[in-house]
């Protein structure tokens, strides 16, 4: 993965990440209805003429916004010494995304000490994230800078508003506008520095930003993707399962992406089999009946970065808050399939 991510350099990062104009335009769709009041229009999305036309939805949740977020540019310049700003996606809930991003942290910290990643955890209604990384009760902090992430190691630090929580079985009922806000707050006013370095104001020098998502395409995915305009977005990193009921969803995943031009680094298979901790042999739990992601990356022309298969270390490590790598058989196949995602 790391040769895919390398591959992109900055400059295609801002080409093929879409200004805010691209969902907030100062014209009329081309695919619009006949009667469309446009998508400036306090009626956008919301007139009699806007039923069943493809950009309803999008116009709706923008209804009355004239021009580009100014804090586009507070983002882009507070993100700006960010190297690489990676999303994790999934068109399916429950294929393992969260588990992904954070393996994925653990060990990109984990193999070079003076390489800094951040966190983002940008499902709002659930944060999985605190859990899974092994901070749930910590506290985020004011500081000079903004808001102090918690940091899990000197050189990893997460976000998430599972630290705002008064406890870990309270639900967040927000709607889109909220939820919107809060991620906005994240991009904005979280200092990234490390954690031994003092209060300088300065941007971030962090080389991986990862943002884990909820699933599908919707609010968080269209603010994520609006806000970071101006930073740019490295690209996208998409996790499946096998089985069809889960392709069929990841390819509305890739759509998304292609139409909102951010670029696709590769699918990741997870769960692609079972691993008997004792013999180590495998067995298809989710058949993948069309191909699995093998054959859909290569109908779509997409990179397949890997398939892990099921261990039940992969479970207990993500209970115990701990990474799956520091602390499974290193010759196990998940590990393996594990490093060589990675």
């Amino acid at each position: 993965m790391a040769e895919a991510v390398a591959a992109i350099s900055p400059e295609q990062q801002q080409q093929q990440t879409p200004s805010a104009s691209a969902f907030v335009g100062d014209r009329v769709p081309d695919n619009a209805n006949e009667h469309c009041p446009g998508p400036e229009s306090e009626s956008a999305g919301k007139a009699d003429g806007c039923a069943g036309c493809p950009n309803q939805e999008i116009c709706a949740s923008q209804a009355g916004i004239a021009g580009p977020d100014p804090d586009i540019a507070v983002i882009t310049e507070r993100l700006r010494g960010v190297k690489h700003k990676i999303l994790v996606l999934s068109g399916k809930g429950g294929v393992g995304k969260s588990t992904f991003t954070s393996q994925l942290a653990f060990a990109l910290a984990a193999d070079d000490e003076d390489r800094e990643v951040g966190v983002v955890d940008v499902d709002v209604c659930g944060p999985s994230i605190p859990t899974i990384m092994g901070c749930a009760r910590e506290e985020v902090h004011a500081s000079g800078g903004g808001w102090s992430p918690v940091f899990v190691r000197d050189n990893l630090g997460v976000m998430s508003i599972g630290f705002m929580l008064p406890d870990d079985d309270s639900a967040v009922i927000w709607r889109g506008p909220k939820k919107n806000g809060m991620i906005k707050q994240f991009l904005r006013d979280v200092d990234w520095g490390s954690s031994s370095s003092s209060d300088s104001g300065d941007p971030p020098n962090l080389d991986y930003l990862i943002f884990d998502t909820p699933p599908g395409t919707s609010d968080e995915h269209l603010s994520v993707v609006q806000l970071l305009s101006g930073a740019g977005i490295t690209g996208a990193v998409i996790v499946t399962t096998p089985q069809e009921v889960s392709l069929m969803d990841v390819r509305k995943e890739i759509d998304f992406c292609r139409k909102a031009k951010v670029p696709i680094i590769g699918v990741v298979e997870n769960m692609s089999g079972f691993v008997c901790p004792a013999c180590h042999g495998q067995s298809k739990i989710f058949y993948p009946s069309t191909g699995g992601a093998r054959k859909m990356c290569a109908d779509l022309d997409i990179p397949l970065l890997g398939s892990i298969p099921l261990d039940p270390s992969i479970g207990r490590a993500c209970d115990f808050g701990s990474s799956f790598l520091d602390t499974c058989d290193p010759q196990s196949p998940a590990a393996k399939a594990y490093r060589d995602v990675i």
